[in-house]
């Protein structure tokens, strides 16, 4: 089941478009200097790759928060987006009571559940998408879309989002079968391994990506950081030898000069401790393309780890659970 997810997230991508050039947004009443997201888990992580995305461009600053309070200088004069594909996620909806108080233009992003109630019966902007998808990590690509579509509409960003996104869907389309392969030999390398994943810092959303995928598709511990700042911390922890990890470099060509220097000097440090370094390349013109790219591939690599450790990829018992016993308090 979730490879027929994965399989169809250029489509799902298409269809996001579809919704959000249809998507009605009203002007802010008033003048909006910050953008707020509240999201977790699957609906969270699509604010962290538009925070990338946009900021070189966005002309407010656009900040994520993936917790129960929202911080104090949210308030009439921000833009505040809720993100959760059921629209239950409780966290997310202490956070958008919260909102409320502070007189916040709210826009919820959601398939349905009480934070679509809430926004129809408090007449609210929302955007509500397809809610027959089993499993929320699955639907990343609604989550980023219609993100951008927002901030595209209230005039914080212009329209080349819209070609990037669309080249992206053409190029995945086309290259499946490489992605695939490509996947599948990296998970033949590391299913028996700890994966640790090095990223420059333009794209950590990209690694968080793997990462979480890795922990909830393959049932793998792993993480992750980012260069330029491990440099200044975890590259001194490598002191003794860890053949049960693999390191994944995920690396872009346009890279910053230094940045592309640090790695190279990083992978000599690691060869004297670990013996399995895996260099992955992006690929497109735009960042959009190149993440799209990785987070495909990414995905792809989490699902044959699944087939290699005999595993369910949908199931989330451990947070079900969690879930549950949240619930008797």
């Amino acid at each position: 089941m979730m490879d027929q997810l994965i399989q169809r997230f250029p489509e799902q991508l298409a269809e996001a478009m579809q919704i959000g050039e249809a998507a009605s947004i009203t002007k802010a009443e008033n003048e909006i200097n910050k953008v707020y997201v509240a999201g977790l888990g699957g609906s969270g992580i699509g604010a962290n790759f538009v925070a990338e995305f946009v900021r070189n461009t966005c002309k407010v600053p656009y900040m994520v928060g993936k917790g129960y309070d929202i911080p104090a200088f949210i308030d009439e004069n921000t833009l505040a987006i809720c993100s959760s594909y059921s629209g239950n996620t409780e966290e997310t909806l202490s956070a958008f009571y919260q909102m409320l108080e502070r007189h916040c233009k709210i826009v919820v992003i959601s398939s349905g559940g009480k934070l679509i109630e809430e926004a129809k019966a408090r007449g609210l902007d929302y955007i509500q998408v397809p809610g027959d998808w089993p499993s929320p990590r699955a639907c990343l690509g609604y989550s980023i879309v219609q993100q951008l579509y927002v901030l595209n509409k209230l005039d914080f960003i212009d329209d080349s989002f819209k070609s990037e996104i669309k080249a992206s869907i053409d190029f995945l389309k086309f290259d499946i079968d490489d992605i695939k392969l490509a996947a599948q030999k990296i998970a033949d390398k590391t299913y028996d391994k700890i994966p640790v994943i090095y990223t420059t810092d333009r794209m950590e959303s990209v690694a968080v990506r793997l990462r979480q995928q890795i922990n909830e598709n393959a049932k793998m511990l792993c993480w992750h950081h980012v260069i330029p700042e491990m440099n200044h911390n975890e590259l001194v922890g490598w002191t003794e030898a860890h053949p049960n990890l693999a390191v994944l470099y995920l690396i872009n060509n346009d890279d910053f000069k230094r940045n592309q220097l640090r790695i190279s000097i990083n992978q000599k440090i690691i060869a004297k401790y670990c013996p399995t370094i895996i260099d992955i390349y992006s690929k497109g013109s735009s960042l959009i393309e190149k993440a799209f790219y990785l987070v495909h591939l990414g995905d792809w690599v989490s699902w044959y780890l699944s087939v290699h450790k005999k595993v369910d990829a949908i199931e989330v018992n451990v947070i079900d659970y969690l879930k549950s016993e949240l619930g008797k308090v």
